[in-house]
């Protein structure tokens, strides 16, 4: 796949831009969306991300659309994970509704440049360095054991590093707007807005560790990872909005990104082996036994892994809420006797 530095430029360029477009026209006054706007936009995105892998799939090749289309699905699956984790950051901060789309743009915003540092660092990595497909498929088999076994449970109010801006810095007990800062009595005060962008920039970082070596797992190809990774990041503050309440009931997402991220995990040490330079394997030759998984089957696998999650969360929270009906309805029902 043949990416000109023009088009590298214009690829940014075009996704600053979106920001730009989100934070004048969408976050800049402070509201709560509708569902309605929500849903519009959220529509809109996710057309744009299909269709740009249609795109790449018409002038590159569908393998590389293959590639984008696993990528993007893993992406904006983990981003979905992120997104219940901003849940419970925006919850422990109680931050108003109307000044959540700030904290979403902020985050969203730290999470590509964070992504984008790493994707650079990963793709100087794969260059140079066959190995480090070891490396990556060990880290992703270690993030898939924890994200089974994760409950999302932990306060980030009370996280270390939000302790420690606590101690460093004067923070204000109320919030003053959607104002990072401001002034009372002459002296200058953050509000606990800061500590929410501190404790989600520490949560993206968490995350550009999850997600970088998961999508290098599915493609070599930087601008295939930098695409995937910017359209599963557009249009996630409209999505926070419109499933807000959905996110509660995804109870197995966690599991089903584990099975992803272990997949993928797989992968990339088969690819590792087919592709082996290390003196103490195998001599330093190619294991040729090692299968190369098809781009076809893993982006298959990922999205019947994620249909199968859905589908269970769904069944799942349904059943318990229904039993949950039964015993108030059996509890009241004792009461009156």
């Amino acid at each position: 796949m043949h990416i000109t530095p023009l088009i590298w430029l214009i690829t940014i360029a075009v996704t600053i831009a979106f920001f730009v477009f989100e934070f004048f026209v969408h976050v800049r006054k402070p509201h709560e969306p509708t569902i309605a706007e929500s849903a519009r936009w959220s529509v809109f995105y996710i057309s744009l991300a299909l269709l740009f892998g249609v795109g790449i799939g018409m002038v590159s090749g569908w393998n590389f659309g293959g590639e984008y289309f696993a990528g993007y699905l893993t992406e904006k699956a983990l981003s979905i994970d992120n997104l219940f984790v901003f849940l419970i950051v925006m919850t422990g901060f109680a931050v108003p509704k109307a000044f959540q789309q700030k904290v979403l743009m902020i985050g969203i915003i730290i999470a590509l440049i964070m992504r984008g540092a790493f994707i650079a660092v990963g793709a100087t990595l794969i260059e140079n360095v066959s190995w480090i497909f070891y490396i990556f498929g060990a880290l992703l088999l270690v993030l898939a054991y924890r994200q089974a076994f994760s409950d999302h449970e932990s306060d980030p109010a009370n996280g270390k590093i939000v302790k420690f801006a606590r101690k460093v810095l004067p923070i204000t007990d109320d919030y003053h707007g959607d104002k990072i800062a401001v002034k009372i009595d002459g002296k200058r005060f953050f509000t606990p807005m800061l500590l929410t962008i501190v404790a989600i920039g520490f949560i993206d970082l968490v995350f550009a560790v999850d997600s970088i070596p998961a999508i290098y797992g599915l493609t070599n190809e930087a601008y295939i990872v930098f695409t995937a990774n910017a359209f599963a990041l557009m249009g996630l503050r409209q999505l926070y909005f419109l499933i807000g309440g959905l996110l509660e009931r995804l109870v197995y997402l966690a599991q089903g990104l584990a099975v992803i991220l272990a997949f993928i995990g797989v992968k990339l040490v088969f690819h590792a082996l087919h592709v082996n330079e290390l003196p103490f394997i195998n001599g330093g030759q190619h294991v040729e036994w090692a299968p190369e998984i098809p781009i076809w089957f893993s982006l298959v696998f990922i999205g019947l892994t994620i249909a199968v999650a859905t589908v269970l969360s769904l069944r799942k929270t349904r059943g318990d809420a229904r039993r949950d009906e039964v015993e108030v309805a059996a509890d009241a029902k004792e009461g009156r006797l």
